[in-house]
């Protein structure tokens, strides 16, 4: 109850003032800056909004914000993220949706958590109760002093990234994966059946993810025949056969993806295709 209250009296007080500034024409800068950053992730997007505290010159972690006590994860409302489909969370499955992330500080071992609840105000309303899952992850101490807390994705991948906070010189970071290749394999099989096949891009992707070399080559066969000027395509055709161990074939399709792209006068391709046929030759 007293925590509760303390939570509704603080927004009360912020809300107040904020309406008494507005009113009076005169604007302030947030002593703790706001931040949104989204990232492609696999066939979706992850979004994260938080409020970003500086150091200035406190202990945080076992000081400002204690060991073993829920964190906003940030500063104000507690940061929210979303993600527009399924991914897992250090392995753990979760759905598309909104989730509000709090963490439990700890000297050797943090919990990292994703919250139902929505428009929380820092964690004062916070409830277990309301927890869709909870990680442990192991702290890393940064060599250099991360003056402004910050949220990244970095290590992104098709399939993998790492969600990483990093303040003073803490470092937390949690495994996100998600299935692509479930839906693109199923997107190329119906696309297949229409009238305009995606060859190229279906063939890049088998090559690209270890799947079906034979059914690659055919389909860059089939580009090649639709597209004769496109020294990209020989280019990819000979990383296809090349990986076959084709390099006779690689090596005259990148001689051929070579002339297209002097002709083009496009230098790119030029470079990419004279590697390819370094390769080839080996």
């Amino acid at each position: 109850m007293k925590t509760t209250l303390k939570a509704s009296l603080l927004v009360l007080l912020a809300v107040s003032l904020n309406a008494e500034l507005k009113a009076q024409g005169v604007k302030i800068p947030q002593a703790s800056s706001g931040q949104t950053i989204t990232q492609d992730f696999g066939l979706g997007k992850i979004t994260i909004s938080y409020s970003r505290p500086n150091v200035k010159g406190r202990k945080i972690f076992g000081g400002l914000e204690l060991y073993g006590n829920v964190w906003r994860t940030g500063a104000n409302s507690a940061t929210v993220i979303k993600f527009t489909d399924d991914v897992t969370f250090e392995g753990k499955p979760v759905p598309a949706g909104d989730y509000e992330l709090f963490t439990i500080p700890g000297k050797d071992e943090w919990t990292v958590i994703l919250n139902k609840m929505s428009k929380q105000w820092g964690a004062y309303e916070y409830k277990e109760s309301e927890d869709l899952l909870r990680v442990k992850v192991k702290p890393a101490v940064l060599k250099d002093k991360v003056e402004t807390f910050t949220i990244q994705l970095a290590n992104v991948y098709p399939t993998k990234a790492q969600l990483q906070l990093q303040w003073e010189n803490t470092s937390v970071s949690v495994n996100l994966t998600t299935d692509v290749d479930t839906k693109v394999m199923a997107s190329i099989d119906e696309a297949m059946k229409g009238e305009k096949k995606p060859y190229f891009a279906a063939a890049q992707y088998y090559y690209e993810n270890g799947k079906d070399l034979n059914k690659a080559l055919e389909w860059m066969n089939a580009a090649e025949a639709a597209d004769q000027k496109g020294p990209w395509i020989r280019l990819w055709k000979g990383r296809v056969q090349l990986k076959m161990g084709d390099k006779k074939g690689a090596a005259a399709s990148a001689e051929a993806g070579l002339k297209l792209a002097k002709e083009a006068n496009n230098e790119e391709y030029v470079r990419l295709n004279s590697a390819l046929l370094a390769e080839a030759k080996k």
